[in-house]
Formats: structure tokens, C-alpha cells, sequence
């Protein structure tokens, strides 16, 4: 036989059951049979295989009623858990979704007589937060699985430690606001009056009269010397008390200057030299703790720490993670495995601690002092000093209460 022409009522039959969607008016549950028309439904219902189920269904009516209501909300529901989630949806777009199924539950074989009388059941029993607007009716899946339970509590848990810095922050933020209104408050205001020239007046003229400064090395200043004429053969010249008194004030002069240039030179000389000695230690102690540095890195195993370059991606920047093991080249490079955001939770990571910032925990947790005089030692921290950008910790083993030390001589540290 062959294949009906384009648009006879055959050709259209065909191509509804192929797709698989048809009336669900023509659908018999029990016997699980879809029916292309009336006609054939009449036909359906006039059969001998239909009356016996229904000579079933009229012994036992409740259990095949529960039994395919109970069907038809676990498939509805998990099609709503599975696909949108705890997402706020219209109810017709699930149900749609869910008769796409040509197996599927029909309505009209459960306790319910619409959509809308199930969605209101679903309100009551606390399945799902249930509302109604315009638009029609919406809901929104209330998951109660304990899975999803405890990585809700694991996820607060995260945005709470992702929140303690910024929420450190935010409070030395506010107490610098409030210092300089406080500082506002107090000091006078000054009422600023523009300056008036008026058209009499004439060029501004600005008369600064500097004194010289007394010189206090030098001593006191020279008599100047008289005038000789050299025209005639004779030399006239002052009387010999003004010339000795000029030679005397000249080797005065010279016999003072020296002792008093000699004191201040010694004096200058000791603080130069006491200056240069402590800038020489001061120099010698940094290059030190470079050398040291140098040498080896601050990474440790679990390690709290934070990536702080852009290069690997905008998801990774600041986000939060723990410092694995090995960690290689003498503590320069580590492998983190990433604890927050939640995007790329679990991704393990190789970097350079050059990309990497200490984290500083809440009070009361502890820490790895990763520089300086207790560089290795594990304390717990007790004070967080944000003007100063320094902490107070205790050493753990030495019973020891070390004050401001660093933000970057510690570090998070997971026991």
C-alpha cells in the first residue's frame, strides 16, 4: 500500500501519532491507549479488552486512583527539581514540558480535575511555594533533600569566611568617616569673603625685605680696610692705633675660628658617624631577610591563601584555597585547590606565591607565622589592629603573646 497524499485526513492522522501529541480527551489510562478521534475512542470504549479493565478498576477504584496521582506528582516534581531547580517558574511551562513525554501520567486518571487544583495542592502539603498573578499561576520547588541541605550550610559557611575581610574593612572604613566628621565638627569654619578691587586702585606692589642672617662660624664681621692713595711718592696711611687695633681683631678672629670649627666639626663628625652605623645595621638586617627570603619561600602546607592576579581568568581572581602537598621549589610554587567561589570549587591549581595573599582568619583561629623572627610557628590570633595593619597572636607551643606583627607575616592555617 502505498503512502497518502499530501493533506488528506489520512496523511494528517499519520503525522499526529507520529509526533506523539495528541487529544487527551481520546487517552483510556487503564488500558493505556491513545485514540486519533472520537470515533475511534467510541470504538475503544465498546471493546471487550476495555470492559474488563474497567470491571478492574470498579473492584479496588481508590488504589489505581492513588496509585496514578502518586505517579503523576513524583514525575511532575522531578521534572521540576531536575530541570529548573528551586527557581521561581509558571506551572503551565512545567506541565507542558511534562505531557512532552508520550508516556506520561495523564491529568484526567487523577484525583485532580485542572492544573490549577494541583497547584493548590501543592501549596497546602508544603511541596512548593505556590502564588498567583495575572500571568497565571506560579510555584517554586522547596527542596528539602538532606544533600541539599548540608551544601546550603557549607555554602553559608564560605560566604561568611569570604565575608570577614571585607567586612574588617568596612569597619575601619566607617571609623575613618566618623574621625574626620568628628574633626569637621570641631574645627572653625571659615567664612571665605571674595576679594574687591576697585577701579581706583592701582598696581599691586609687593615690598619683601629680607635681613640676612647673623653668621655664627665665621665670627664677627671685618673692619674694611682704609684707602691708600698710590698717586704720590709718599704713601699717606692712618694712624698706627687703627692698624693695630685691625691686626688685633684679625688674630682674634684667627685664634677663635678654629677651636669653634674644631668642636662643631667633632660634633658633626660623631653624629654622621652614629647615623651611618645604624643605617649600615638597619641595611645589613634587610639584606638579611631578603637572602632569606630569597632562599625560601612562605608557602606551607594547608595554608589559607588568596590568588590575586587576573592572568588565569576573572573566575580565579581573589578567590580563596588551600595550599596541598608537595610544595615545590623550596616553597615558591604550590598546588591550591580551591575552596570558593563555588563556580570553581575543587579546581587544584599550580601557582607562584608571587600571585598569591596571606589570609587573616577570625579571632580565636589559628595561624602560621610565614616571615620574620618566628618564622614556622603556629599560633592562634587574639587582636586585629586595622590602623596599624598588624595583629597580636600567641604562640602555640611557646605559650608566648607576640604583639603587631604583619598582615603578611601570617596566614590562615587549616588543622
Amino acid at each position: 500500500m502505498g503512502k497518502h497524499e499530501v493533506g488528506t485526513p489520512k496523511y494528517i492522522a499519520n503525522k499526529i501519532k507520529a509526533k506523539g501529541l495528541q487529544k487527551l480527551r481520546w487517552y483510556c489510562q487503564m488500558c493505556q491507549k491513545q485514540c486519533r478521534d472520537e470515533n475511534g475512542f467510541k470504538c475503544h470504549t465498546m471493546s471487550e479488552s476495555h470492559h474488563r479493565q474497567l470491571l478492574l478498576f470498579a473492584d479496588n477504584a481508590s488504589k489505581y486512583m492513588d496509585q496514578f496521582s502518586r505517579e503523576f506528582s513524583q514525575e511532575f516534581l522531578n521534572l521540576l527539581k531536575r530541570q529548573f531547580g528551586t527557581r521561581r517558574v509558571a506551572a503551565n511551562r512545567v506541565y507542558q514540558d511534562y505531557i512532552a513525554d508520550r508516556n506520561h501520567i495523564h491529568m484526567n486518571a487523577t484525583m485532580w480535575l485542572s492544573l490549577t487544583a494541583y497547584v493548590k495542592w501543592l501549596g497546602r502539603t508544603g511541596k512548593c511555594v505556590v502564588d498567583e498573578t495575572e500571568k497565571g499561576w506560579f510555584i517554586t520547588y522547596i527542596d528539602r533533600d538532606p544533600e541539599a541541605l548540608a551544601a546550603e550550610e557549607k555554602k553559608a559557611k564560605k560566604q561568611k569566611m569570604d565575608k570577614d575581610d571585607d567586612e574588617r574593612m568596612m569597619d575601619f572604613i566607617v571609623k575613618q568617616v566618623e574621625k574626620g566628621q568628628n574633626e569637621n565638627k570641631i574645627a572653625p569654619e571659615d567664612n571665605a569673603t571674595p576679594l574687591m578691587r576697585s577701579e581706583d586702585d592701582g598696581p599691586l606692589v609687593i615690598n619683601m625685605k629680607l635681613k640676612p642672617k647673623p653668621s655664627t662660624l665665621m665670627g664677627p664681621p671685618l673692619t674694611p680696610l682704609k684707602k691708600v692713595d698710590y698717586s704720590q711718592k709718599t704713601i699717606k696711611q692712618e694712624p698706627l692705633e687703627s692698624d693695630e687695633l685691625l691686626i688685633s681683631e684679625k688674630d682674634d678672629h684667627q685664634t677663635r675660628e678654629p677651636s669653634e670649627s674644631r668642636s662643631l666639626h667633632h660634633s658633626s663628625r660623631d653624629d654622621d658617624s652614629s647615623s651611618k652605623k645604624r643605617k649600615r645595621e638597619r641595611r645589613d638586617s634587610n639584606e638579611h631577610e631578603d637572602e632569606s627570603r630569597k632562599s625560601e619561600g612562605w608557602l606551607r602546607e594547608k595554608l589559607v591563601v588568596k590568588i590575586m592576579t587576573k592572568n588565569l581568568g576573572q573566575k580565579y581572581y581573589k578567590a580563596k584555597g588551600v595550599v596541598q602537598h608537595p610544595v615545590l621549589e623550596s616553597g615558591f610554587v604550590g598546588k591550591i585547590k580551591i575552596m570558593s567561589p563555588e563556580e570553581v570549587e575543587g579546581h587544584l591549581i599550580k601557582i607562584d606565591q608571587e600571585h598569591l595573599e596571606t589570609v587573616i582568619p577570625a579571632i580565636g583561629k589559628f595561624v602560621i607565622i610565614v616571615q620574620g623572627k618566628y618564622k614556622g610557628c603556629k599560633a592562634t590570633l587574639e587582636k586585629v589592629r586595622i590602623e596599624e595593619y598588624s595583629v597580636d597572636v600567641e604562640l602555640v607551643k611557646e605559650k608566648k603573646y607576640v604583639k603587631r606583627l604583619p598582615y603578611e607575616h601570617i596566614c590562615k592555617y587549616i588543622d
